[in-house]
């Protein structure tokens, strides 16, 4: 039992990041799924489910991620900035190849929707480089003794 708790302890913020990084992805991709079938617009769709699923990964992020409980506007406004930056970057990249994918022939139906196996395909590259950018740029612990 106390192996158990080493490891989680040594491991919290990765497997916190798992557990709110999947979450994540079911807003992402639920929301996908319903825009896609009320639009019927795979691109529409797209853009709309990032949206949600970004502001869902600022607070669960900063809250139970990386621990960044400091909520005064000269802390959250470079986080906010820097997290939407990252994430404009890496949604650049889900939302050109989400499409991309479905041109190359990768447009499988999942739960009956078009384009859901480009989706996840994307969806695993994007969470592993956005934990990068959350780790390295954007809540980034000054020393260990002053959390953000």
């Amino acid at each position: 039992m106390n192996k158990l708790r080493t490891l989680l302890h040594n491991y919290r913020e990765i497997l916190s990041y798992v557990f709110w990084g999947v979450l994540t992805t079911v807003v992402s991709w639920g929301s996908f799924s319903l825009f896609e079938l009320i639009l019927n617009s795979i691109t529409a769709a797209n853009i709309i489910s990032w949206i949600c699923a970004v502001l869902f990964a600022f607070v669960t992020n900063k809250l139970w991620v990386f621990e960044s409980s400091a909520w005064a506007a000269s802390v959250v406004f470079p986080q906010l900035v820097k997290f939407f930056v990252s994430r404009l970057a890496t949604g650049v990249l889900e939302i050109a190849g989400v499409p991309l994918l479905v041109k190359l022939g990768i447009n499988q139906s999942i739960f009956g929707v078009d384009g859901m196996a480009a989706k996840i395909i994307v969806s695993v590259a994007v969470m592993i480089l956005n934990y990068v950018f959350s780790k390295l740029l954007v809540f980034r612990h000054k020393n260990a003794s002053n959390k953000n």
